[in-house]
């Protein structure tokens, strides 16, 4: 059989706790979901939820609907059916009670004609936040990511990297009890990336808060998630701790895409003619091709 292909690293201890860790509340979620374009279905979720205090790491390649389905997480867009709730309780699309207690950042970030501080403090100031308090919870951000230098620096003027910080801080600075990440590394070069990366780790160690974060990229994601959904042609495929998802893949497909190898156990029946059938234990068996095929345990 062919050797398994090497998974992205993730830390044994970080892992341990993912398992021993109690089952928690559902923050978000959602069930029978389905969105079309064309009339063609771009994303079905039978059921998936998200519990408090997690990560979820959404990762599949581009066009698997990785953005439609933040969209509708952010009450943003109306599903063809299904429903969102949150907390248990149903959200409607455009619902900004829920939207005041979310954060979204998006791969390109979309900030206000002001300075970076002003960027920072507005989703307080539309709260309700005085001035003052604003400024000072904005201006703690800006120096846990590292551009309080550049609090009065007019957005315009920042680069890629400096702008999309100065987004996450405006997420971050509303304590938010769900934050929504869409490729939120993706439009920085690779060496902002990696900075961008280990802050944003760091933040996410001491920050409570519940997290999706969508990626194309496989070790951002199995670094930074707690739990990894696997999305391929709009549907999730494989869920589960990102260690069992890159070491026991569903599927020949999720396999592909975490750069692994699909293993199934069962039993060699009969190899003739460079074909093996195998029982799988179920009520058919399965034909593979000769060595090299799928893996057997």
């Amino acid at each position: 059989m062919s050797g398994e292909a090497a998974a992205p690293a993730t830390s044994a201890p970080r892992a341990a706790a993912r398992e021993a860790a109690p089952a928690a509340r559902d923050v978000v979620r959602v069930r029978d979901l389905l969105v079309t374009r064309g009339g063609r279905p771009v994303l079905q979720v039978d059921d998936l939820a998200v519990r408090e205090g997690e990560t979820l790491a959404v990762v599949g390649p581009n066009g698997a609907g990785k953005s439609t389905l933040v969209l509708v997480l952010a009450g943003l867009l109306r599903p063809d059916r299904g429903s969102l709730s949150f907390g248990g309780a149903p959200v409607a699309t455009g619902d900004l009670a829920y939207r005041r207690r979310i954060g979204l950042v998006l791969a390109a970030p979309l900030l206000l004609s002001t300075d970076v501080r002003g960027n920072v403090a507005s989703g307080l100031r539309f709260r309700g936040v005085p001035a003052a308090e604003a400024s000072r919870r904005a201006e703690a951000w800006l120096d846990r990511l590292g551009i309080g230098h550049l609090a009065v620096r007019s957005a315009g003027q920042l680069s890629s990297g400096e702008a999309q910080r100065t987004s996450l801080a405006r997420a971050f600075v509303l304590d938010p009890e769900l934050l929504l990440l869409d490729e939120p590394f993706a439009s920085v070069d690779a060496t902002t990336r990696v900075a961008l990366v280990d802050d944003f780790a760091r933040l996410q160690a001491g920050t409570p808060g519940t997290c999706v974060l969508v990626t194309h990229d496989l070790d951002e994601a199995v670094r930074l998630g707690d739990r990894l959904a696997v999305l391929l042609d709009g549907r999730i495929r494989q869920c589960d701790v990102p260690d069992r998802v890159v070491s026991s893949p569903i599927d020949a497909e999720v396999a592909a895409f975490v750069g692994g190898e699909a293993r199934v156990r069962g039993r060699i029946v009969s190899a003739k003619d460079g074909i093996v059938v195998v029982d799988t234990r179920t009520d058919r068996g399965r034909e593979v091709d000769g060595p090299g095929g799928a893996g057997v345990d």
